[in-house]
């Protein structure tokens, strides 16, 4: 199995990965939607030779606090066909997607998701606290990658795509 950077040509593929995965379209859709409005931070997938297995997306967004911007990452959606799940791969996309975005120099990753899976990875519903967005309580989660990013409040500015 390898992690590599999603291409254009993987599109298709990445499309049907993410209606299996959830079982309906509208994560398809919104990943589509950020790469039409080049929202886009990182992306990647989870391949053989033969087929894509998993994809993790990761869009812009910004955390304003007294008017300045803080560049951060929005995490979703992560999608391991169903087959393949429970093996790691998930864990494995978002080890990669972490790590790229602290190497753009991400301030935060924010996710929305299982609030018993991701802190795993070092999210923490805790660590976003502080953060003024339309989602809150266990689910609503964050990771610092630079010390001291999320301990004051800030707005949470997601791209478009998202509709909130």
């Amino acid at each position: 199995m390898l992690i590599r950077d999603a291409t254009p040509r993987d599109f298709p593929a990445i499309r049907a990965v993410i209606r299996h995965a959830f079982d309906r379209a509208d994560e398809a859709n919104l990943v589509e939607q950020l790469r039409d409005d080049g929202d886009v931070l990182c992306e990647f997938v989870a391949a053989t030779d033969v087929a894509l297995q998993g994809h993790i997306l990761y869009s812009r967004l910004t955390i304003v606090r007294d008017g300045e911007p803080l560049e951060a990452a929005a995490l979703a959606p992560v999608s391991v066909l169903p087959h393949f799940q429970r093996r790691g791969l998930g864990g494995d996309l978002i080890r990669a997607g972490n790590a790229r975005c602290a190497e753009l120099g991400c301030a935060a990753i924010i996710v929305l998701g299982h609030a018993e899976y991701y802190p795993r990875f070092g999210f923490s519903a805790a660590a976003a606290e502080s953060l003024e967005a339309p989602f809150s309580g266990p689910h609503f989660m964050a990771l610092e990658l630079k010390a001291g990013a999320l301990k004051a409040s800030g707005r949470v500015r997601y791209a478009k795509a998202f509709g909130v």
